[in-house]
């Protein structure tokens, strides 16, 4: 074939160039996928020590979007600048102050082009970090699960948000400097009265990062505790770099800042040995005293013979308007919910059975006829 043939020039570009536009492209297209399994399966031999446990298929789910987003955006670029014609073209003037004067100036396309891409290949960048960093992330989190101790579980989510933060932090100050050719040491010095309103703004969210680190020191509670705050209840499901998530007994998301959490009166009731049980045994008023002697001292040894509570008063407390009140007190000894609660429903259940065995039923309000205040009819 006659070289020339590629030579051969269309629209302001050559055949060559529209051919290598074309393969480069292509290439890109179809090598993606394959070329994105390839890196990230040769990153994963810098963890592979660390990650033993972990499969490298989930490494590989996590990095195959960024590095395919970063080889389509590379190849792309590579394609277009391939072609002279319309990149020369420009589409922006502008004056540009120079010693000798105003010299007249512009951007080409070529030039807006590349700072678009420049832009996205930074940004797949940091987004294979930030995948990286879910990946450590999820290693942790599958060691500390075999682990006794619910404090690394709490860390590592904290840990995550934190380095992603950074990352954010970086890549926004990397941007700035590399595509817009901002000097971002000058633009956070310059700030001046404009950077103590944005501190003034962002004093919520320091707070609640202090917070967090308050929260990880003092440690008042850990993943999956049982707390009450500011009247909510409910068990943590992560702390993170402004909040708690906390899962109520109804099973509802509730999203506390975390200085909320330090700064309210914080009950774990995980953390409590026993749980207090009061309530009271209403007789009727009917019920001689000495069987409700023998009711009280029959549910008392009850209560001194079965497991897991303790501190058991069984006294006669009060005359109510409709019955006689024996008061019930004792405590749980075990402090998970639900046994607590089916401690509970077999002491009930056997004072229901103690009660019974005496011939009494339960006292309920009864409405009594009031006397009558009219005269008594007079004898004929």
């Amino acid at each position: 074939m006659d070289p020339s043939f590629f030579e051969q020039v269309f629209w302001g570009n050559t055949l060559l160039a529209y051919c290598l536009f074309g393969i480069i492209l292509l290439l890109g297209l179809l090598f993606k996928r394959v070329v994105s399994r390839f890196l990230s399966r040769l990153l994963f031999k810098l963890f592979k020590k660390f990650s033993e446990e972990v499969q490298i298929e989930t490494f590989v789910a996590l990095l195959l979007r960024p590095f395919e987003f970063f080889i389509s955006t590379t190849s792309l670029y590579l394609a277009v600048n391939q072609l002279q014609y319309p990149l020369q073209e420009v589409i922006f003037h502008y004056t540009k102050k120079t010693t000798g004067g105003n010299v007249p100036a512009g951007f080409t396309l070529g030039q807006t082009l590349d700072k678009v891409f420049l832009f996205f290949i930074i940004l797949s960048v940091f987004w294979i970090f930030l995948r990286i960093i879910d990946f450590v992330a999820h290693v942790l989190l599958y060691k500390a699960a075999k682990t006794d101790n619910k404090a690394d579980d709490q860390l590592v989510p904290f840990l995550k948000e934190l380095l992603k933060f950074i990352v954010y932090f970086i890549g926004f100050f990397v941007l700035l400097g590399y595509v817009f050719e901002v000097n971002a040491i000058s633009l956070i010095t310059g700030l001046g009265i404009g950077g103590i309103a944005i501190a003034l703004a962002a004093k919520e969210s320091l707070e609640n990062l202090i917070g967090s680190f308050t929260i990880f020191m003092d440690k008042p509670f850990t993943v999956g505790d049982l707390v009450k705050v500011d009247g909510i209840e409910g068990s943590i499901e992560k702390v993170g770099f402004r909040s708690t998530v906390i899962r109520s007994v109804d099973k509802t998301t509730i999203i506390i800042p975390n200085r909320a959490m330090i700064d309210g009166v914080l009950e774990n009731l995980t953390r409590r040995n026993y749980r207090r049980v009061k309530f009271n045994v209403s007789l009727p008023y009917e019920t001689p005293s000495e069987m409700l002697k023998a009711i009280s001292q029959d549910i008392r040894t009850f209560l001194e013979a079965k497991a897991e509570t303790s501190d058991h008063t069984v006294t006669f407390d009060n005359f109510d308007n409709w019955a006689k009140n024996i008061q019930v007190l004792y405590l749980v000894e075990n402090p998970d919910y639900a046994r607590y609660l089916q401690v509970k429903e077999e002491v009930n259940y056997q004072i229901m059975a103690i009660i019974s065995h005496y011939g009494v039923s339960l006292a309920y309000p009864v409405q009594r006829a009031a006397p009558s205040l009219s005269p008594p009819p007079q004898p004929q």
